[in-house]
């Protein structure tokens, strides 16, 4: 027995049973040449795998739209080769033991034209503007709404195809899907735009499509957050009952699981209560939630700046994260740069081997270990 035995008990998400509570957060690392994971690919999620990860959410993964990628080598979701990239994964993480699911991405205003695939499209967002009152890309027609809502749907049928368990919307960051959510990016004055409501008509249609194209019973999680890489203090609901009115359209349209984003996962979310953001998701809809955010380190990340440049941290304790898991506040832990220097982290704290736990480096993210 040890402190942190809550974390290994099997956990049943309803559409979705996990052997532990640990999963992967995603993270993005660029080391697919081509937009096509390969060797190097398969064998880093595997030894998480066989590190004792319940859950591996893979790093963001391109939708196929012209405008979805944003960085360098950073691995598509369609395509024959890259969708054989991906098989190869899947089958290493179940031989491993684990279970796995893609992140499924669109990065909007954020790319730059150059990156591939894409050359030379600008960046695709709501109102064209990564930033609020600067615009820097293409505002998006109906049509190109349309064409990502079926990128996503596709890619969600190619995962469950090549036997991914479950699949993940990254609604979060200030990417696409959170450009349309955040109204200092989103000044539509169409039935995309207005209200929080209103701007979450682009996701809701996302969640629908991707349901149908799934069925009724493949696991949907869905990233969102409050913070923007573009500004950490925004917040799309500043009361528990505003976050309830934007979460309970998304359970209804189809989300299983809500994959809840901060920077610090000890941090209450409103005044009042100690509930973290993942703590009032679950309240308010009564899904299964995963926390995330600086997970076993003394310092939160930096959100990326074109890289992955996220901070460096020594280990640090577990206890609080515990005392909340105990009190159900959240299902699932996501764990993120802990993985990153310990890919064997899960089996580590299982065994009571804090002390062998190594501490974040950066240039840990210059090769996959």
């Amino acid at each position: 027995m040890t402190q942190a035995d809550a974390l290994f008990t099997p956990a049943d998400l309803g559409k979705l049973q996990v052997k532990n509570r640990i999963a992967m957060a995603p993270m993005t690392r660029t080391f697919s040449p081509g937009n096509v994971p390969n060797q190097k690919v398969v064998d880093y999620y595997r030894r998480r795998a066989e590190g004792g990860v319940g859950l591996i959410i893979t790093e963001g993964t391109c939708v196929d739209h012209v405008a979805a990628s944003g960085y360098p080598n950073v691995p598509s979701f369609f395509g024959e080769e890259a969708l054989a990239g991906w098989k190869k994964v899947v089958d290493a993480v179940h031989e491993a033991g684990g279970k796995i699911a893609p992140q499924l991405w669109h990065v909007g205003a954020i790319r730059r034209p150059g990156v591939n695939p894409g050359g030379d499209e600008p960046g695709h967002s709501p109102s064209g503007m990564a930033v609020p009152g600067k615009v820097v890309g293409h505002a998006m027609t109906q049509s190109d709404i349309d064409d990502v809502v079926t990128a996503f749907a596709k890619a969600a049928a190619d995962a469950k195809r090549i036997g991914m368990d479950a699949i993940e919307i990254h609604g979060a960051h200030g990417y696409l899907v959170d450009q349309f959510f955040w109204d200092g990016t989103n000044q539509r004055d169409d039935q995309y735009g207005g209200d929080l409501a209103a701007r979450s008509k682009f996701a809701l249609e996302i969640v629908r499509a991707v349901r149908e194209a799934v069925g009724p019973d493949f696991p949907i999680i869905f990233r969102y957050s409050q913070w923007k890489q573009q500004n950490y203090e925004a917040r799309l609901c500043e009361t528990p009952e505003a976050l309830g009115d934007f979460l309970k359209p998304l359970a209804e349209a189809g989300v299983d699981i809500f994959h809840c984003s901060t920077r610090r996962f000890w941090q209450p979310e409103f005044e009042g209560s100690d509930l973290n953001l993942a703590g009032w998701t679950k309240k308010l809809t009564g899904k299964p939630v995963i926390t995330v955010g600086s997970v076993g380190l003394n310092a939160d990340f930096l959100p990326n700046d074109g890289t992955a440049n996220f901070r460096e941290a020594e280990p640090a304790s577990l206890d609080n994260l515990i005392e909340r898991l105990e009190k159900d506040e959240f299902d699932l832990v996501a764990v993120g740069r802990a993985l990153i220097a310990n890919p064997d982290w899960a089996n580590e704290v299982q065994a009571g081997r804090f002390d062998d736990l190594k501490a974040y480096e950066k240039d840990m993210l210059k090769a996959l270990v």
